[in-house]
């Protein structure tokens, strides 16, 4: 079934748009939120709340990709339950880490009213991203946007951990003259 088929079900109010998005994406967007919450259930809870936002979403939204779209709802989700589960203990960690990594390139320190509309932050981390090869592409949207470890990246891309290190430091330092450029 095409990502067309698939989101007409969804506008059609089908509930087999359900079922084939599951047999779909299932697996891409378990792979997602695992990443970053490191437990199965909240990783099970976490993709039933995509397709139910999904659901909620569609219409009226109609996504130009689906997997790309249902990729950000996860992420999103996951993000909250992670935060949700974190300020419960306090306890900090990996995501935590790889979120703060990447805030120290964002202005604003943390605070959102002073950050640029959004859409134009998106444009610039877009432009930004193809400046990058495509090893360090991989690189930063493994570790920013899926949440693998620096360990995890050298094994999958065959790297030595310290340079992966250095590579993803480098491409922060590289983001944060663009952002300082653009004035954002």
């Amino acid at each position: 079934m095409t990502e067309q088929e698939l989101i007409d079900l969804y506008w059609k109010r089908s509930e087999r748009a359900l079922f084939e998005t599951e047999k779909s994406y299932g697996s891409y967007c378990r792979s997602i939120a695992y990443h970053l919450l490191r437990s199965r259930e909240d990783t099970e809870e976490s993709v039933n709340d995509t397709w139910l936002a999904a659901w909620n979403t569609m219409p009226p939204q109609r996504p130009d990709s689906l997997r790309i779209f249902l990729g950000k709802l996860t992420r999103n989700i996951a993000i909250s339950r992670l935060r949700q589960r974190e300020s419960k203990k306090r306890g900090g960690g990996e995501t935590f880490l790889t979120l703060e990594e990447l805030g120290e390139c964002l202005p604003g320190d943390g605070d959102p009213e002073r950050i640029v509309e959004a859409e134009e932050l998106t444009a610039c981390l877009n432009a930004f991203l193809k400046t990058l090869s495509r090893r360090d592409r991989s690189l930063f949207l493994g570790r920013y946007f899926y949440g693998f470890t620096e360990m995890e990246l050298s094994k999958r891309l065959d790297m030595k951990q310290s340079s992966v290190h250095t590579v993803l430091y480098r491409s922060r330092e590289k983001l944060r003259e663009l952002l300082k450029k653009e004035g954002i």
